[in-house]
């Protein structure tokens, strides 16, 4: 569940949560109707976002000691922020972070995510036991992780997780072929390798649909999309979260429990 993103700005979207006690609560939310992992975007006092370590500290506790749920901080931020503050997220100690597989387009701007970066991340991520979700925003990033992963071996836990951020502008978009197509080069990577799937905008529906359809997992939240149908804005998170999870349900692939993704993602507890 990814509740806040970067993109999206509070006086657009007044249900967006932006502060530490907005957070907690839709997470808490969240959990009861089914979300297993909280992916974080932090805002400062002006609701803008900010890679703060003292309030990536403040949110990791916060979560932990409020919820069950498995904390992953997002190592992208905005797409203004240096490479240096994007590292530094890690001193956080979250249970995972992303780490984006290269360089997109992103709308008007250019998310850059340089190799020596990946490779810093990564490397990082497996001295400090931290899980990461490799994000994937195009069919090639899949064969730069297997280079990663090749190069610079398996990530902390053992376990591959990807994430295919679809729809963005720039990046591949949010269909079924395309999901296919990246289901297909899912089996070049280690065995046991699992995906989730994120629809952008009106993407949504169709990616949540066919990834459950794959095998796949889910991600969905505020960052990702802020209309819940056509002419009707999103009321909170966890109504996106119960939507899924009824969407799951029917196909007869009920949500996972915090503790059963910690030990399919390879995450110590604790």
């Amino acid at each position: 569940m990814a509740p806040t993103g970067a993109e999206s700005r509070k006086s657009d979207v007044p249900a967006l949560p932006v502060t530490l006690e907005e957070l907690v609560a839709t997470a808490r939310d969240c959990e009861a109707v089914g979300a297993g992992v909280v992916h974080v975007h932090l805002r400062d006092d002006a609701a803008q976002p900010t890679l703060d370590l003292g309030r990536l500290k403040e949110a990791v506790a916060a979560l932990r000691a409020e919820t069950g749920l498995i904390v992953q901080l997002s190592t992208g931020g905005a797409v203004t922020d240096p490479e240096a503050d994007r590292l530094r997220v890690l001193d956080a100690q979250p249970d995972m972070a992303s780490c984006t597989m290269g360089t997109v387009n992103f709308g008007d701007d250019v998310f850059l995510n340089r190799w020596g970066f990946i490779v810093e991340l990564h490397t990082r991520m497996q001295e400090r036991g931290i899980v990461p979700e490799y994000e994937i925003f195009d069919l090639g990033q899949l064969t730069t992780l297997r280079r990663l992963l090749d190069k610079h071996g398996l990530p902390a836990g053992g376990h591959v997780h990807v994430d295919l951020v679809m729809g963005v502008p720039g990046g591949m978009p949010g269909t079924v072929a395309a999901l296919a197509a990246c289901e297909a080069a899912l089996r070049d990577l280690p065995e046991g390798t699992t995906f989730s799937a994120t629809g952008i905008g009106r993407t949504s529906l169709p990616v949540l649909l066919a990834s459950l359809a794959a095998g796949g997992h889910l991600r969905v939240g505020m960052e990702d999309t802020v209309t819940y149908a056509k002419g009707q804005p999103v009321e909170s998170n966890a109504q996106l979260v119960a939507r899924a999870s009824g969407f799951a349900r029917l196909a007869q692939r009920p949500p996972m429990t915090a503790a059963d993704a910690r030990a399919m993602l390879g995450i110590a507890n604790g």
